[in-house]
């Protein structure tokens, strides 16, 4: 015979043991002390288990409480992710997402399939490009989400994530030991041109520009066939590729940034849902590999 639990009860329980207390609860539950009580009393009579032990100094779990917070947790993020889903507007149409191509692997796929799983009826267009040329785009109205490389973060955006800019070479090359040093550069507007230059100018090596193409792909080539380094974050170089430190004798390299930037007005539904996905998927990104 099916039974079935209240999911009222169980968020009733969840509350005060995310709370500390049946006091402490009730102002997350917008219930009085005794109605909580009462809720927790009746969860206990239909499981036939005692959950909570009180006394003047504290609220435990027992063996059954401990049992059922997990799962209790479990249940209701699928009861509000159900509920949030059904009650959704279904959106269809078009969301135009800024990304340079240098962070495009390693990032897109972090949300994507979770976004267009969420809304098949929305289309995503890519545009690639320079966090320079992509952000004027964004104050243009020609793309509404922009995820950006930059030294710093402006105050109309929001910083994912904080990368330390290495140097890249060929698996066992000698590109980094050549004088000059030949160096697969960015196009004009490339964010990591200056400090790379900089970086040069200071440690007194002399360099050459091997390729000057917002194209990565035409970058990766050239370090692929050791003809030249390139300066690449650290958490999206090629595999197969050798990160190049102190004994490679290039100089040290700043921190660069992963920022989000959306319209000035927000964006409309579909544009936050984006940057959520977003934000989430590149948080847990980085959770699961410090």
């Amino acid at each position: 015979m099916a039974r079935n639990l209240d999911v009222s009860l169980l968020r009733a329980f969840v509350a005060v043991v995310d709370a500390g207390g049946m006091t402490a609860a009730t102002g997350v539950l917008n219930l009085t002390q005794a109605a909580v009580s009462q809720q927790i009393k009746r969860l206990e009579e239909a499981l036939g288990e005692e959950l909570i032990t009180r006394d003047r100094r504290a609220m435990k779990l027992t063996t059954a409480g401990e049992r059922l917070f997990g799962r209790a947790k479990r249940m209701l993020a699928l009861n509000d992710e159900i509920w949030t889903e059904m009650t959704t507007p279904e959106f269809e149409g078009e969301v135009r997402l800024g990304i340079p191509s240098d962070i495009i692997t390693t990032y897109l796929p972090t949300f994507l399939k979770d976004f267009a799983r969420r809304y098949p009826r929305v289309q995503i267009s890519l545009n690639s490009g320079s966090s320079v040329s992509l952000r004027s785009k964004l104050y243009a109205g020609q793309v509404d989400v922009v995820l950006a490389t930059e030294m710093a973060c402006d105050p109309d955006g929001r910083n994912l994530v904080m990368d330390r800019l290495v140097w890249v070479g060929a698996r066992g090359g000698d590109a980094a030991r050549q004088r000059p040093l030949p160096v697969s550069i960015g196009c004009s507007d490339c964010a990591f041109r200056a400090p790379i230059r900089e970086a040069l100018q200071k440690a007194g090596i002399e360099w050459r520009s091997v390729s000057e193409v917002t194209n990565t792909s035409a970058q990766v080539a050239t370090v692929a066939a050791d003809i030249a380094v390139m300066a690449w974050m650290a958490s999206t170089v090629p595999i197969g590729f050798d990160v190049l430190g102190p004994e490679s004798g290039l100089p040290a390299l700043p921190p660069f940034m992963v920022n989000l930037y959306l319209p000035r007005d927000g964006g409309n539904h579909v544009v936050q849902e984006l940057a959520r996905h977003i934000r989430e998927a590149v948080a847990d990104r980085h959770r699961m590999a410090a």
